[in-house]
């Protein structure tokens, strides 16, 4: 695909979690292309990212942009709309929130990678937004912004010409709120970069971001009973409350260098994954250490995990449930080369010849429409 002028598009650029790590991909295969990204917080990214041409909405000169960015939701849709793309003829947008929403030109191809429609405008709403723990304004005035923030995302789903989902579990949500199809492509895992070692393993670990639909809560609750040692990495807007609930046997290491986030890794007995993924990336990080996952059994989760082989499923989202599969956890054993072969399934290798066939496929048929 040479002398197409391209343009990558990006959410934000905030931290390095799945989204980023097909971005990364992507970098490599359109190695010029620009990235358009409604904020960068510099330094958060690899240096491959870091050096590249990236390009910010006005929200990047917003005050308190690093602690409050949430509360500028209102303004995401109308920044990325805002970005000029009209010079570019094929656009690559990786969303979880609106970057597909741009507006290309019309005679452009836009092919976005979608880790999941807005969660909380659409089926972790209520996970994000109950009645019940919202204050008086807020129960007035989130349900309208967000009634608003549905409208935009369906309608602007029309703008993109082709959608791949990192799961099925995702697919079906395209079909079901957009009315659209989407090919499936798994998203990448450096199985390269993370490899079983021979030490001990002496904890139960979460890697995940610290929001509500994570159910970071149901994992607090059970091991305050249990008394088992669990490590959480990861950052977010309830680490607070959910430090608050946590008692001496939980530990928060916040946010990790990928080097130690590896060790960390390495030295667990298990991955747990409280709940409902969209496809959760980590679940296939830790397989590729060796490391065996306790899901729940929804969603991307159920396409990643081979129960009894790779890891266990509960499937309700109660402690008395989380504690029946850690008890069957415990009394099984788990061959860390089987566990690390299926993550192989999904390595960067793989996920880059595929992505970069179904790339080359589109712009051929769009070129031989013209």
């Amino acid at each position: 695909m040479k002398n197409v002028r391209v343009a990558l598009v990006h959410d934000w650029l905030t931290g390095q979690r799945g989204g980023e790590k097909v971005l990364e991909i992507f970098a490599e295969i359109f190695s010029d292309a620009p990235i358009y990204t409604l904020f960068h917080f510099p330094g958060s990214q690899i240096e491959a990212i870091e050096r590249r041409d990236i390009k910010t909405s006005f929200l990047q000169r917003l005050p308190f942009l690093r602690k409050k960015y949430r509360h500028y939701l209102p303004l995401f849709p109308l920044a990325a709309e805002l970005f000029d793309l009209q010079e570019y003829e094929l656009i690559i947008s990786t969303s979880h929130c609106v970057a597909k929403g741009i507006i290309p030109h019309p005679d452009s191809l836009h092919i976005c990678y979608v880790h999941s429609p807005i969660r909380y405008a659409w089926n972790q709403y209520f996970s994000y937004f109950s009645p019940r723990e919202l204050s008086f304004f807020p129960r007035i005035l989130i349900p309208p912004l967000i009634h608003y923030l549905r409208l935009w995302d369906e309608s602007s789903s029309h703008r993109v010409d082709y959608f791949i989902a990192n799961s099925r579990n995702v697919a079906r949500r395209i079909g079901k709120y957009y009315r659209r199809q989407a090919n499936v492509i798994y998203p990448p895992v450096d199985t390269h970069f993370f490899q079983p070692t021979n030490g001990e393993a002496d904890y139960y670990l979460i890697v995940s971001a610290l929001v509500p639909y994570k159910r970071i809560d149901l994992a607090i609750e059970t091991f305050n009973r249990t008394g088992f040692p669990l490590k959480i990495v990861g950052q977010g807007p309830d680490y607070k409350k959910l430090r608050k609930k946590a008692r001496t046997n939980i530990e928060f290491l916040g946010s990790l260098a990928a080097e130690d986030l590896l060790q960390t890794y390495q030295g667990a007995i298990a991955l747990l994954m409280p709940g409902e993924e969209d496809f959760g990336i980590t679940s296939l990080e830790a397989q590729a250490c060796g490391v065996p996952v306790i899901a729940y059994g929804k969603g991307g989760a159920k396409e990643t995990i081979i129960p009894e082989k790779t890891g266990l499923f509960f499937h309700e989202l109660r402690v008395k449930s989380f504690l029946e599969a850690l008890d069957k956890f415990r009394v099984l054993e788990f061959n860390k080369t089987t566990v690390r072969a299926n993550a192989m399934k999904f390595s960067r290798d793989i996920f880059k010849k595929r992505i970069s066939e179904f790339f080359l496929e589109k712009w051929s048929e769009h070129k031989g429409r013209q």
